[in-house]
Order: C-alpha cells, then structure tokens, then sequence
C-alpha cells in the first residue's frame, strides 16, 4: 500500500572470536560509535559493546552487515533493541 514502510526480516546474526584478538561479527546495522577501548553497533539482535584493550576496526561494510575487529577483546555485551525512536525520544520518553 502506499505510505506503508516495507520492513525486512531482520539479517541472521552471528560472533566468531578467535583467540581473543579477531572478532568477526554479522547482521551489524550500524555502528554507533568505537574508541581503542569499546565499540557500540547496533545489530539483527540489539545493541552490541565490545569492550577491551588496542581495538581497531578493521573491515566495515553496512551494505553487507559485516564487522571486523582487531585487538585484545575482554567483553561483549548485549543489550535489549530499541524498536522506535532516536536520542529524542530517549530523552524526553
């Protein structure tokens, strides 16, 4: 129908570490912000931080939803996905 927003399933989600040291990560939506010592991305299945030490992306592609660290990874967090809205309704919600 017109006006209506077509929504697509959400892309198959998965993490591979190996050795602590390379994370490659699947159904990335978008990345919201990454320092040498956490990264914040958005995925299939919520909100995603990666914390650890000398961190670095290294291969990015939105367009395929792939991921790629570098560096020493000491945690991966999960937390629940936001469904609607941005900051503001975060804010003022």
């Amino acid at each position: 129908m017109p006006g209506e927003e077509k929504r697509l399933p959400p892309r198959p989600q998965s993490l591979n570490l190996a050795d602590r040291t390379r994370l490659s990560v699947t159904g990335v939506e978008e990345v919201e912000s990454f320092d040498e010592e956490r990264i914040v991305m958005r995925t299939a299945l919520g909100e995603l931080t990666v914390t650890g030490s000398g961190l670095h992306v290294g291969r990015l592609s939105l367009d395929a939803g792939e991921l790629n660290v570098e560096g020493t990874v000491n945690g991966l967090v999960y937390s629940e996905r936001e469904e609607a809205g941005g900051f503001w309704s975060r804010l003022f919600g």
